[in-house]
């Protein structure tokens, strides 16, 4: 016989005292830590609990009964549904200071570090509109919000366009306007809803793995003096799941109106992913239309940007990150500089010119290429790129091989530095180290 879970409880009138790490704040009850979404400091909630555990508790705030004058109005008609921006009922001034006094207490808390003064975080120029890349997937089965659950709707079609939901890996929100890009990706994605459902075309089914519609990715560079309300080279990727003949006329048609309706877009390319997971670094991309790639400009630097390319999704502020990241490694042209996880080169390349040799290092190997390619592109003839594991190219033999390195500079993924690769950068002891990292914690 199963016995019915204690119902979880509901707290009242209890304040939001500060923010924690990805977008959630935090309450305080009787020593228990609470982590809440949506919320702000100063605001006061009644609180469901949604999961208790020994050390902290999760919760939903079922009702604001009085405002932060920290919080502000979310301009996104998604927010609070989408998974993104948990942050944009914050004013960005106050984001800003909550995100440099989350990196303090990392350095400090986690790290055991004795911090010097600090220099004041760099803001971004543009808080909407700022992003060179969005990606959207196609679902038969889209998330119902809880407005259209409670009008009772038959919602016989259910097929949508959008975010995939957190929690819920087959169900993906609807998007009818998404402000973190210019707005022709917003006009593109829409009018290709339309087109499909109009024609009957298949959105993808991610339990039964059918359907011809699978995912659209946007990608934008700005032109030499872009603004940014409008863009250069657009180059858009469509992601199918083709299985004959007639879905790839379908699939053929439906890009030739997209080039047709859209001029703007100076590149198509396309991807037919019979895989269980929407990754195309393992695919073959085709080119319908343009030459399938842009160029993303940097001071006097041109990059290639392909599909399967990383790139920082902000270009003002990657700009600003590699001024920095410049600036601190102190070059006066006589260095040797070791890039670690290069990626396509970015950093590398943009230092190169006050180094006397820059190796990168990365472990896809598609980006090395790209990296390669972009050196070349830009006459930069001393700087030398290889793939693999960090932790096993990255040794002492290397250092010994290579040279020891005047600077490291290392900008890991999420997870950071594998304790090896730490122990060898210990062992290189470079006059300077320069750490650019997306996730402080690591």
């Amino acid at each position: 016989m199963s016995r019915n879970k204690k119902p979880l409880p509901l707290l009242e009138d209890i304040e939001i005292t500060d923010f924690a790490a990805e977008g959630k704040a935090i309450a305080r009850v009787n020593d228990m830590v609470i982590f809440v979404p949506w919320v702000v400091p100063g605001d006061i909630c009644d609180l469901q609990i949604t999961r208790k555990k020994h050390s902290f508790m999760e919760a939903k705030a079922v009702r604001i009964k009085s405002r932060s004058s920290e919080r502000v109005e979310p301009r996104c008609p998604h927010f609070g549904v989408c998974g993104g921006c948990k942050w944009q009922c914050l004013s960005y001034d106050r984001q800003l200071y909550y995100k440099q006094q989350q990196v303090t207490d990392a350095l400090t808390r986690i790290g055991k570090v004795q911090l010097p003064e600090t220099l004041p975080i760099v803001g971004s120029a543009r808080v909407f509109g700022y992003r060179n890349k969005l990606e959207f997937s196609f679902s038969n089965k889209r998330w119902l919000t809880a407005e259209e659950i409670a009008q009772g709707g038959d919602y016989d079609n259910k097929c949508g366009v959008g975010f995939h939901i957190s929690g819920a890996f087959d169900k993906v929100l609807d998007i009818n306007c998404c402000l973190l890009m210019n707005d022709l990706q917003n006009r593109v994605r829409n009018g290709v809803r339309s087109y499909a459902l109009e024609r009957g075309l298949t959105f993808f089914d991610l339990r039964q793995q059918t359907g011809l519609l699978r995912d659209i990715i946007f990608r934008t560079a700005p032109t030499i003096g872009d603004n940014y309300e409008t863009c250069g080279e657009v180059m858009l990727t469509m992601q199918f799941h083709i299985i004959d003949d007639e879905e790839q006329r379908q699939a053929n048609e439906l890009m030739e109106w997209i080039s047709t309706q859209f001029p703007e877009i100076t590149t198509i390319v396309w991807v037919n992913n019979l895989k269980c997971n929407d990754t195309i670094g393992d695919l073959e991309i085709h080119v319908y239309k343009g030459r399938g790639y842009v160029y993303e400009l940097m001071e006097d630097l041109r990059f290639k940007v392909g599909p399967k390319s990383f790139y920082q999704t902000n270009n003002a502020q990657a700009y600003e990150l590699y001024k920095l990241v410049r600036q601190f490694a102190g070059l006066t042209g006589k260095e040797l500089v070791y890039d670690l996880y290069t990626g396509t080169g970015t950093i590398a390349n943009f230092v190169a010119r006050q180094a006397r040799k820059v190796i990168g290092i990365e472990y896809v190997a598609e980006a090395i290429e790209d990296a390669r390619v972009n050196a070349a592109l830009n006459g930069i003839d001393n700087t030398e790129f290889l793939a693999g594991d960090m932790k096993d190219v990255l040794t002492t033999d290397f250092i010994e091989s290579n040279g020891r390195p005047d600077v490291i500079i290392t900008d890991p993924p999420r997870a950071g530095m594998h304790g090896d690769v730490v122990n060898t950068i210990l062992h290189a002891a470079p006059r300077r180290i320069v750490y650019v990292s997306c996730n402080p914690a690591t």
